[in-house]
C-alpha cells in the first residue's frame, strides 16, 4: 500500500464526510493505493456514526474509538501502530489541512529520500492570539532542537513507515514529533509549505494552556532524550558535585577548628558558622539525589502500561 493517513478527530461531525471526499478524490486522481484510519478521541457528537456510515461507502476507511478523551499524541499513537502504508500522513480533522499536499509530500519521501516532511503553514488563517506565540514557541524549540523547522506543530506531516513504527508518542508530545524523530535515528528531516485553510465548521479544541505544556513537554523530551536510559548519569553527577561541596565545606570548618586550637587562636563555634550548614545541606542533597538517580533507574525500566489506552471499538483493521 503506498499512503496510510492518520487523522485524529474530535467533535467534527460537520467535517468529516467532505474530508473523506477529498482525500479519496486525490488518491484517485494520483493512482495512489490507501487507507485512511480515523481516531475518534472521546467524541462526544455523532462523529463516530458519520465515521460508521462513511467506512460502509468507502473500505478504504479505517477507524478507532477511545472510551474517552485521550488527547491528540494517544490517538496518534493508536493509529501509528495500525498502519501498513510505505508512506504515513498525518493531518488534522477540521479542513484546515488540504489533502491536496498529499501526493508532493509522498513524493519527497518516496522520491527525494526523505524520512520525515513537516508541513509549514506559512499563511495561517489564524488571529494573532495564536501565530505570535506560536512564532515564539518555534524559534525556542529550533534553537533547542538543532532542527531548522519553520513550524514544528503543524498537523500535516509525513514519514516514511519505520519512522512512526520506531517512535513512542506519548503525553502532548506530538508537538515535538521531528525531536522525537531525530532521538530515534531519523535525521533525513525536510520541510514543505503547505495551505493553511480557514475553519469551516465548529472552533478549536486548543487553548492558550497548550503554550505552557509545550514548553513542559520540550524540556521533558529533552531530558528523556538525553538522559532516559541513564537517568543516573544525570543526578549522579549532580549528587557527587553537591555531596564533595557539603564535604569540603566540612573539611575546611574542621581544618579551621585544628588550626585554631592548635595555635590557641580564638574561634566561632562550629555550629556558627555558616559554612557548617552550607556543608551539611550539600551532602544531604547530594545524598537525595543518589536516591533519585537510583529510583529513576528502577521507573526507566518499568512503565510498560504508559500507552494502554481503552479503546472501544475497532473497524477495518485487516
Amino acid at each position: 500500500m503506498d499512503i496510510s493517513v492518520v487523522v485524529p478527530l474530535f467533535n467534527e461531525e460537520e467535517s468529516l464526510p467532505e474530508l473523506t471526499a477529498w482525500i479519496d478524490r486525490v488518491m484517485k486522481a494520483n493512482d495512489l493505493s490507501y487507507e485512511v484510519w480515523m481516531i475518534d478521541d472521546g467524541s462526544t457528537d455523532r462523529s463516530w456514526q458519520v465515521v460508521q456510515e462513511l467506512r460502509a461507502e468507502n473500505p478504504n476507511l479505517k477507524a478507532v474509538k477511545f472510551q474517552r478523551n485521550y488527547g491528540k499524541s494517544p490517538a496518534l499513537y493508536v493509529g501509528f501502530k495500525q498502519v501498513i502504508g510505505d508512506v504515513v500522513i498525518t493531518m488534522d480533522a477540521d479542513l484546515q489541512d488540504s489533502p491536496d499536499e498529499i501526493p508532493e509530500l509522498y513524493r519527497m519521501v518516496k522520491e527525494e529520500g526523505f524520512d520525515l516532511v513537516s508541513g509549514w503553514k506559512k499563511k495561517r488563517h489564524d488571529p494573532l492570539g495564536k501565530t505570535l506565540p506560536s512564532k515564539f514557541f518555534n524559534a525556542v524549540t529550533r534553537k533547542v532542537s538543532g532542527i531548522e523547522l519553520h513550524d514544528f506543530n503543524c498537523g500535516l506531516k509525513a514519514y516514511r513507515r519505520n519512522v512512526v513504527k520506531s517512535i513512542e508518542v506519548y503525553g502532548d508530545m506530538h508537538r515535538h514529533m521531528p525531536l522525537l524523530a531525530k532521538w530515534a535515528g531519523f535525521n533525513n528531516i525536510g520541510e514543505k509549505v503547505v495551505e493553511h485553510r480557514a475553519r469551516k465548521y465548529g472552533y478549536s479544541k486548543f487553548g492558550v494552556s497548550r503554550l505552557v505544556t509545550g514548553f513542559l513537554d520540550l524540556l521533558s523530551l529533552m531530558f528523556v532524550g538525553q538522559f532516559g536510559k541513564r537517568p543516573m548519569h544525570l543526578f549522579g553527577t549532580l549528587g557527587t558535585l553537591m555531596f564533595m561541596v557539603g564535604l569540603g565545606s566540612l573539611l575546611y570548618i574542621g581544618g579551621v577548628k585544628m588550626y585554631a586550637l592548635a595555635n590557641k587562636i580564638p574561634h566561632i563555634l562550629v555550629v556558627e558558622n555558616p559554612w557548617f550548614y552550607i556543608g551539611l545541606t550539600s551532602m544531604v542533597l547530594g545524598t537525595l539525589l543518589f536516591v533519585t538517580g537510583f529510583l529513576a533507574e528502577l521507573v526507566s525500566r518499568s512503565g510498560s502500561d504508559r500507552n494502554n489506552y481503552l479503546v472501544e471499538e475497532i473497524v477495518g483493521k485487516e
